[in-house]
């Protein structure tokens, strides 16, 4: 893919946001020109940034995932291919720029975690389900098997996990299947499944159903990663204030100099990221794919593109794009408490008899309305939303319309962060969102068709992307604070809740198309 169409691809994901927050910031919910400017620099970076950075991910680092997944499973070799996918996986995390984004988030809100030690158990966890995705597809086990038996487990860690890391955990399961990981997961498991197709010729097309739900299942890694090290953590919690402070700690660089004071600490951490990846490529061209020297100058290139792209993103995320949605998020939450918090319950005689303590209706509404039409803008300016929904209209065979896809995924993404700003505001439990939905959406894996269900849960991550770590994941904290919250608790949990939507709108979309191909079939002239 060209530079242009690549940084068309950007401008279309980043730039709605940038159009709503500056509507926003200067009607409604005043940032205040500094942040406002500090945002449009931050929107500009990130839109550079995430244009070179995926066009190193294509040309550099996309052909050593493909290269090394052919090469090993040509090998034939089972006890290779699994460490090599634990391997990949694991070195692959450490450089996914949203890992690195909701690891700085994290430790904003809650003391005493280590940066580093939660994305080293990210990374572990994806390492450890891509190992197990694998597995099950050279096994020929039912994806809807490990998925059934993978959530009840989770589920079953995450009540025994501290709080403040509940909502992470499931907010780490959306934000690590970003522009790095898939791209990267899923070329090993279609080489996988490839291999498989030829051993296994008069399966039909049961080889492409296998072609899909390796992301699915590596995105429950993290999940249980975290949750494993919030138990050995410890509750960490009742840290607020620590984003607020660090947040108000950045603005005090003086406007734009911000950009310069960040810049050091990101190198710094772009190197430390991206050095495991080098090292996995050296070791894989000198005992592995052996690519001829132009081949490698292009990876090189490719590794070089990926490292400035990266910084400029992180650089725009954290000295913009992060503090106006925080901002943004902590004007809009004072607006909804501000009002008549008092409803009088007068009894026969006139007198008051008791008061329900509740944020004005109409500041309610608001912010949960800016949520929801955030949502919408979200899920629709993500490219790989664009990807996916082109992949089920033509998998689909056109029976289910890209319109329709989008359309549905819209609407629930924009209901699954209309909810969050309710827990913002309420701050009832995230369980009773993701138990019934997690819930229904493997209940419907029985019912759903095999090729339906892997995509669904393959593209949770994808509406998921970028703008959601980085901007949504801020506004909601911001908003969480100025309303009296526990952001540690309160605030997380929204990733969370956009990555389970698709889960069940896809699969609704696969039980329709099983209905309406069953009735074609029916038809005269139909199939018998």
């Amino acid at each position: 893919m060209n530079w242009y169409l690549k940084l068309k691809e950007t401008i279309s994901s980043v730039a709605p946001i940038m159009l709503l927050v500056f509507i926003l910031g200067n009607t409604i919910a005043p940032i205040g020109g500094e942040t406002m400017s500090r945002f449009l620099v931050g929107g500009v970076l990130v839109i550079l940034g995430l244009t070179i950075f995926l066009m190193g991910v294509d040309i550099g680092i996309l052909p050593i995932g493909e290269r090394a997944g052919a090469a090993l499973t040509s090998k034939r070799n089972l006890p290779l291919l699994l460490a090599a996918s634990f391997f990949i996986g694991f070195m692959i995390t450490i450089a996914e720029p949203d890992v690195q984004v909701l690891a700085d988030q994290v430790k904003g809100i809650a003391q005493g975690v280590s940066k580093w030690g939660l994305i080293l158990f990210i990374a572990a966890g994806i390492g450890l389900f891509v190992t197990l995705g694998i597995l099950r597809t050279v096994l020929s086990i039912p994806l809807r098997i490990v998925l059934i038996v993978s959530y009840i487990a989770v589920f079953a860690m995450a009540f025994a996990t501290p709080e403040t890391f509940q909502g992470v955990a499931f907010d780490s399961g959306g934000a690590t299947t970003g522009p790095m990981t898939v791209p990267f997961i899923m070329a090993l498991g279609v080489g996988v499944a490839a291999v498989r197709a030829k051993k296994a010729k008069d399966s039909g097309d049961h080889s492409s159903d296998d072609s899909f739900g390796l992301t699915g299942i590596a995105s429950i890694g993290p999940v249980a990663a975290v949750c494993l090290y919030g138990m050995v953590a410890g509750n960490s919690g009742g840290a607020a204030e620590g984003a607020i402070e660090e947040a108000a700690g950045h603005g005090a660089a003086e406007g734009l100099s911000i950009f310069a004071a960040l810049l050091p600490p990101i190198l710094k951490e772009v190197a430390s990221a991206l050095s495991p990846l080098v090292l996995m490529a050296a070791v894989f061209q000198i005992f592995l794919i052996k690519m001829p020297p132009f081949q490698v100058i292009r990876m090189v290139r490719g590794l070089v593109f990926s490292f400035a792209g990266l910084v400029l993103f992180l650089l725009g995320a954290q000295g913009g794009f992060m503090p106006a949605g925080e901002r943004l998020g902590e004007v809009l939450g004072e607006f909804a408490v501000s009002g008549d918090k008092f409803v009088k319950v007068f009894n026969s005689a006139g007198e008051v008899t008791s008061s329900l303590d509740i944020p004005g209706i109409v500041q309610v509404v608001l912010l949960i309305l800016v949520g929801c039409v955030f949502g919408a803008v979200v899920v629709s300016a993500e490219p790989a939303v664009w990807v996916l929904t082109d992949q089920v209209e033509s998998v689909s065979g056109g029976t289910i319309k890209r319109k329709v896809m989008l359309a549905a995924l819209s609407s629930g993404v924009a209901i699954s962060i209309g909810i969050s700003m309710a827990r913002v505001l309420f701050g009832f439990s995230l369980w009773y969102i993701l138990i019934p939905g997690y819930a229904i959406a493997l209940v419907m894996t029985l019912f759903c068709p095999k090729l339906f269900t892997g995509i669904a849960f393959d593209s949770g991550g994808v509406a998921s992307g970028p703008m959601t770590s980085t901007f949504v994941l801020s506004f909601t904290l911001g908003a969480s604070a100025a309303s009296g919250g526990n952001p540690a608790v309160d605030a997380f949990g929204v990733i969370a809740l956009v990555a389970m939507t698709p889960l069940i709108a896809i699969q609704v979309l696969g039980i329709f198309y099983k209905l309406k191909t069953a009735a074609a079939k029916k038809q005269p002239g139909g199939e018998k």
